[in-house]
């Protein structure tokens, strides 16, 4: 049976390194420790996602928000503050607006996997080289969270093909998409793999 379909998705399992410089030393990666600190001044709210330096343990304080009105802040928001809510600490890592504020970047490295998902084809693979007639493989490449990737390097782990095969397959155009492959992106796409060379075989997740 031939592969029509298949869907790879790039997954975190763990926080990403936040790269800020460290005060205390020469450092400039810090690890979320999932605690938040809010300042309540009157009717007002101040609100900070804590980090350590990954050298000297030194704190951080990124500050979410500032002198903000109780009533402006979602109550559900402030519940998972007080309850230092993980599932919070990565979604506002990945808010731009969090990062601009505090002037960080994320290292997204050993912080994710790719999940290959179930290809409909058989356990043994499918051999896409031959004289025999192919159908395309479509693939969508799914983000979550949206973590920067170069799609080359994604394609290559997804099917278990040489950085070299996929190269000249995009340059003889058996390996197409709508978007650019080239540079990082964090949106879903998608790419058509019309022909690899001979006795060449895609990477059965199912397979042994």
């Amino acid at each position: 049976m031939l592969l029509c379909a298949h869907e790879l998705g790039r997954r975190a399992i763990c926080l990403p390194t936040i790269v800020r410089r460290c005060h205390a030393c020469a450092s400039d990666r810090f690890h979320a420790n999932g605690k938040f600190r809010v300042n309540a001044n009157h009717k007002l709210l101040d609100a900070w996602l804590l980090a350590l330096c990954a050298v000297c343990g030194d704190t951080t304080k990124l500050t979410l928000f500032e002198r903000t009105k109780v009533r402006a802040v979602q109550p559900e928001l402030l519940d998972r503050l007080h309850h230092n809510d993980i599932g919070l600490v990565a979604e506002l890592l990945q808010d731009p607006g969090v990062r601009r504020r505090n002037h960080i970047r994320l290292n997204w490295a050993n912080a994710w996997r790719l999940d290959t998902g179930s290809p409909r084809r058989d356990r043994d693979g499918v051999d896409v080289g031959g004289d025999s007639e192919i159908l395309p493989i479509d693939v969508v490449v799914r983000f979550a969270p949206r973590i920067p990737a170069r799609p080359v390097r994604l394609i290559v782990e997804g099917l278990r093909l040489s950085r070299a095969e996929v190269e000249r397959l995009v340059a003889e155009g058996r390996l197409v998409s709508a978007v650019s492959l080239g540079g990082r992106r964090s949106d879903d796409f998608s790419f058509t793999l019309r022909k690899i060379g001979h006795s060449q075989t895609v990477f059965d997740p199912e397979g042994p």
